[in-house]
């Protein structure tokens, strides 16, 4: 069964006698509201309901049918499904209008199906997170199990260049040399996410106080969607604007102050990438800072204070929930980033405190463990999951204490 015939079943045999079964019953119950007879629900909501389950046990036997064929566990003939499909729509009719009445709960009926409708779409999530987890959790007990989880996370040197001897079935004393020590990894991605963060938070939350208190209407209202603009420009173009002019530049600029800076450094792709996350920065705390209520600002400048005093001590603080969770959102951001590391910052594990050399990051290195013709089950494409796992972990704890940080400063209004 192919997806054209799934999708046949629905429009041509379904849909249509959904919507047939929608008119007779909604025709029928307006009888009764014409006739002034009491009825508990709305005319349509019994058509819905009668929709609902005429509608339902098709749908799920066509799912049901495509989930099997998908699989390759079992594949049902198309003509069969047709069959079935109809014969249950029409049963569903038959029930349907055999059980509405005048004093026949349909909308309670209906609002559970929604409510359990609704329920479904939120397990989706929640199971496709927790497979998601599950998924990089496996393959990184394998790594780990070959590695080591505290030589991995405290090993200072990565060169896993060997390592694809093991997976070839040559393993020897050359594969054993294989290092993964992730801690130059994590560095590099905390130093760019850093220079990053010094860019976008203090520009994003500085124009997003002066569009929301100070600027006029008009200003604001030319001035937000061309700053949202560089939301749009694609990533590669930032890594080739990092690569062609902000790098040569960073270093021209530090053999004039006497440093030596390569031309594949941490601060060009961390100051691109900051310019890149402004608008997000901005668009949200604007946002936030506008959902004060004007209340608070009208009291504050009733008592005497200055628009600065008002926005530090009442807008602020107030905001301060909001512009946590801007800032986890744009960290994220950051961290995830992978084209302007690599046009700008290279490939190069490097363990340094100093910008002005090339190092690079836990995305980088993963693309780069899951690319090659290197097979699957080598240390080095494992080493893309134990990655994976650590920043995980580390991203859960960021989002625990950003928690603690909100809850301990928010304040309510009423």
């Amino acid at each position: 069964m192919s997806l054209g015939n799934l999708i046949f079943i629905v429009l041509g045999g379904i849909v249509p006698l959904a919507y047939i079964a929608y008119i007779i019953t909604t025709r029928k119950a307006s009888v009764w509201e014409n006739q002034n007879i009491y009825i508990h629900s709305r005319p349509y909501m019994h058509g819905w309901f009668v929709v609902v389950i005429m509608g339902l046990p098709s749908m799920l036997v066509s799912i049901i049918a495509g989930l099997l064929h998908v699989t390759g566990i079992y594949s049902v003939s198309p003509f069969i499904l047709i069959a079935a499909c109809i014969v249950l729509a029409a049963l569903g009719l038959a029930a349907g209008l055999r059980k509405i009445s005048p004093d026949f709960r349909a909308r309670n009926k209906v609002e559970n199906v929604i409510k359990w409708f609704l329920i479904a779409a939120s397990l989706v999530s929640i199971m496709t997170t927790v497979g998601i987890v599950l998924s990089i959790l496996f393959e990184a007990l394998r790594f780990f199990d070959a590695v080591g989880f505290w030589n991995f996370i405290t090993g200072t040197s990565w060169n896993p260049d060997t390592a694809f001897l093991s997976g070839a079935g040559r393993g020897g004393e050359q594969a054993a040399n294989a290092e993964f020590g992730a801690v130059p990894i994590f560095a590099g991605t905390f130093m760019i996410t850093f220079i990053a963060m010094c860019v976008a938070v203090p520009i994003g939350l500085f124009s997003a106080v002066f569009l929301a208190e100070y600027a006029t209407p008009k200003f604001r209202k030319i001035m937000k969607p061309l700053l949202e603009v560089l939301a749009g420009i694609p990533t590669v173009v930032y890594g080739f604007f990092a690569a062609i002019t902000v790098s040569p530049l960073v270093v021209k600029l530090a053999g004039a102050v006497g440093l030596e800076a390569a031309y594949t450094n941490a601060l060009a792709p961390g100051m691109v990438m900051g310019i890149m996350i402004i608008p997000l920065m901005s668009s949200l705390s604007d946002d936030v800072i506008n959902a004060v209520p004007r209340s608070l600002r009208e009291g504050s400048l009733a008592l005497g204070t200055t628009v600065a005093e008002t926005t530090k001590k009442v807008v602020l603080p107030a905001a301060l929930p909001g512009i946590v969770s801007a800032f986890l959102l744009s960290v994220s951001r950051a961290i995830g980033e992978t084209m302007i590391v690599v046009m700008a910052a290279g490939l190069r594990p490097n363990l340094t405190a100093n910008p002005l050399e090339g190092m690079t990051t836990v995305t980088v290195r993963i693309v780069d463990s899951l690319t090659g013709d290197q097979s699957f089950d080598s240390l080095e494409t494992l080493s893309a999951f134990g990655l994976g796992f650590v920043l995980l972990i580390l991203t859960l704890i960021l989002n625990i204490i950003s928690t603690i940080i909100v809850r301990k400063f928010r304040e309510k209004y009423e």
